[in-house]
């Protein structure tokens, strides 16, 4: 990747529109201020529709492939003459730093209805139907399936439709062809208005980083129409679930819960569907975040039904077999390594085989060892180095409500601090200066917030993904001094 900095800020998070960040005015004028900042690069979070079930985590969406409704534009569609004024502003304003997904899916839903009243069918919206129905049709029945049966995922449903019997799936489609075509025009819109702003983005010299989770939640429409390429029983449901083992910062490890990839399955198929996958993020980002990248190596596999992840087992995963396809197959994709937690040196040499960028994050750097591969020292160039993920607590909340006394001596002499009055600043002048190829700061700790702007806290549920930015105007007034700052550090 090219020498450079850039911006994490989710779509939700966005400022502007009520209830909800989306793909309207506000993220292109956020493309705006990252130029004027000097920034190359804006990264994303997933953005697959989410579910109250699970939290509305991006990373336990209902599918691989399709967009969050929540985030179409409400002003882009009265642009297109398909809403009124006045139906915009019977959007309710709710909290201005907070994300309110059921009132957001609610009114957004109502809107889209009444845009789809209206929409005329044109000859770019059958091109999309075409291009995208390997995928849209089965997401499209999906969710209008999960919406007839009050949210239930599709292991409760009616035994035909569970496996899928032509006869039954047809007769569904007539039932619910209305919530279908909704759907398929939700779709249409969502990736319409993306498109637009990844042209805006190309415009002006920045690029997007998205998100690929590597795996999928079981109540997706991806798990319900290629069950083939998951360890499922006879009965449907996993016979083993995805976690990690348990070490130094959990006795029982984590316990995600989703499906795991049947990876024999995948080989003989040459990998389509992961094929399709990253083909399909190609279209959208410049570059993609592998999240856990390490399960491509090998994986924790749990029998289903434990309640931890004590009694897993190591898994190979396909490794280099199947990144040469994905580069032989979509060759403009920057892939880049998300090579956290417990890494191993089949992980490290996997990376640096396929040449793969890697993570380093500063708030892990402070543990008292000068060769800690988290202190800039130790870096090489092919790294993307952060303050903090989504997963992090911001710097200012991290430095003064959860590191050691211990670790924040030894960040302040690291980086020859006499006080911590704008610690965020000093972490980002630290990434900034790094030999890392790319330097990646949440908008959280440009703006120095503290723990109350925390994206997520992992293990907890019920207060994550819901931060939001209120205004730009802190970050239009921190523009001048990161672009100073980029310059002097030749990004």
């Amino acid at each position: 990747m090219e020498r450079g900095s850039g911006l994490l800020l989710h779509i939700t998070s966005l400022p502007g529109s009520p209830l909800v960040g989306d793909l309207g005015p506000s993220a292109h004028e956020f493309l705006e201020i990252l130029r004027d900042a000097g920034q190359r690069y804006w990264q994303v979070l997933p953005l697959s529709p989410t579910a109250p079930e699970h939290d509305n985590s991006p990373y336990s969406g209902l599918s691989a492939f399709a967009g969050n409704p929540i985030m179409v534009s409400p002003q882009l569609l009265a642009n297109e003459g398909l809403l009124a004024a006045d139906e915009l502003a019977s959007l309710p304003r709710g909290e201005p730093n907070r994300v309110d997904y059921g009132l957001a899916y609610e009114h957004r839903m109502r809107l889209l209805r009444l845009a789809f009243s209206r929409f005329k069918p044109s000859g770019d919206y059958d091109r999309f139907l075409d291009r995208n129905s390997w995928w849209l049709e089965d997401y499209a029945l999906y969710v209008s399936l999960r919406e007839h049966f009050k949210g239930s995922d599709w292991s409760s449903w009616p035994e035909g439709l569970r496996r899928r019997d032509r006869g039954e799936m047809q007769a569904w489609r007539e039932k619910l062809k209305e919530r279908i075509e909704l759907e398929h025009f939700i779709q249409y819109e969502f990736f319409s208005q993306w498109s637009s702003l990844r042209a805006h983005a190309r415009r002006l010299g920045i690029r997007i980083i998205g998100d690929i989770p590597i795996y999928v939640s079981y109540d997706s429409a991806d798990v319900w129409s290629n069950p083939r390429i998951f360890k499922l029983g006879r009965d449907l449901r996993p016979t083993y679930v995805s976690g990690v083992p348990p070490d130094y910062f959990s006795r029982t490890g984590q316990l995600w819960n989703t499906p795991v990839y049947d990876w024999e399955s995948l080989r003989r198929e040459r990998y389509s569907w992961w094929i399709r996958r990253f083909a399909h993020a190609s279209e959208l980002f410049d570059a993609v975040r592998l999240d856990h990248f390490r399960g491509f190596a090998a994986y924790w596999e749990v029998p289903a039904g434990e309640k931890t992840a004590v009694n897993g087992r190591w898994a190979r995963g396909p490794g280099e077999d199947l990144f040469r396809r994905v580069m032989r197959e979509v060759p403009r994709l920057q892939l880049i390594a998300e090579d956290l937690g417990f890494i191993t040196p089949d992980v490290v040499q996997l990376r640096d085989r396929l040449g793969l960028p890697g993570l380093k994050v500063l708030q892990f750097a402070w543990d008292g060892n000068p060769g800690n591969p988290y202190k800039p020292h130790n870096y090489g160039r092919n790294f993307v180095v952060y303050t903090g993920t989504h997963d992090n607590n911001t710097i200012v909340g991290w430095f003064f409500h959860e590191a050691s006394p211990r670790a924040r001596r030894e960040a302040m002499n690291y980086m020859g601090l006499r006080d911590a009055r704008e610690i965020n600043w000093a972490f980002i002048r630290l990434a900034m200066m790094s030999v890392a190829d790319v330097s990646i700061f949440p908008v959280q700790d440009v703006l120095g917030l503290g723990p109350e702007a925390r994206m997520n806290t992992p293990g907890t549920v019920g207060n994550n993904w819901r931060w939001r930015l209120e205004s730009f105007d802190g970050l239009r007034r921190a523009a001048r001094r990161l672009r100073d700052m980029t310059r002097a550090y030749g990004r």
